[in-house]
């Protein structure tokens, strides 16, 4: 598998030109970082959080971790991690685990942690546990104009 059909008719039409970025096997973003040698500021994590009866995207830099008390009082609701079997419907065509941070591309609201607001560019997991997809940030930002932004990493 790469990267995901959804994720790429989405940045398609969104106009936005990638780089796909191989590296060994790394299940969670930050060893990705780590396999290609890139500061895991500057790659993009997915998680998909429960806010209320709602699914939603939380993006963070893979170096961190979500704050969800944060989360929950910017949403002014109780967020909780979903778990990886609640994903498996919404990003069928992404291995388990591998979601892409581009909610949008999949029928979701986003919501980005102001770290990766005015990056220069970014990578993120496209789909599978092999490849990272490189954007420049005004590409970054274009695939992100519907997300909401808070402070919501620690």
């Amino acid at each position: 598998m790469t990267i995901s059909l959804k994720l790429r008719n989405y940045m398609d039409r969104c106009g936005v030109e990638f780089d796909e970025v191989p590296h060994a096997y790394a299940f969670q973003p930050s060893k990705a970082a780590e396999a290609t040698h890139i500061p895991g500021r500057r790659v993009a994590k997915g998680v998909l959080v429960r806010a209320g009866d709602e699914y939603m995207m939380a993006v963070v830099p893979s170096s961190k971790l979500v704050a969800f008390g944060d989360l929950g009082r910017w949403l002014g609701r109780e967020v909780r991690l979903a778990d990886e079997q609640e994903s498996v419907s919404l990003f069928a065509d992404c291995e388990l685990g591998a979601l892409p941070p581009v909610g949008a591309a999949f029928g979701l609201q986003t919501i980005l942690d102001e770290e990766l607001l005015d990056a220069e560019d970014i990578y993120f997991e496209g789909g599978d546990h092999r490849t990272l997809i490189h954007v420049q940030g005004q590409d970054w930002r274009r695939l992100q104009h519907d997300a909401g932004h808070c402070a919501l990493s620690a």
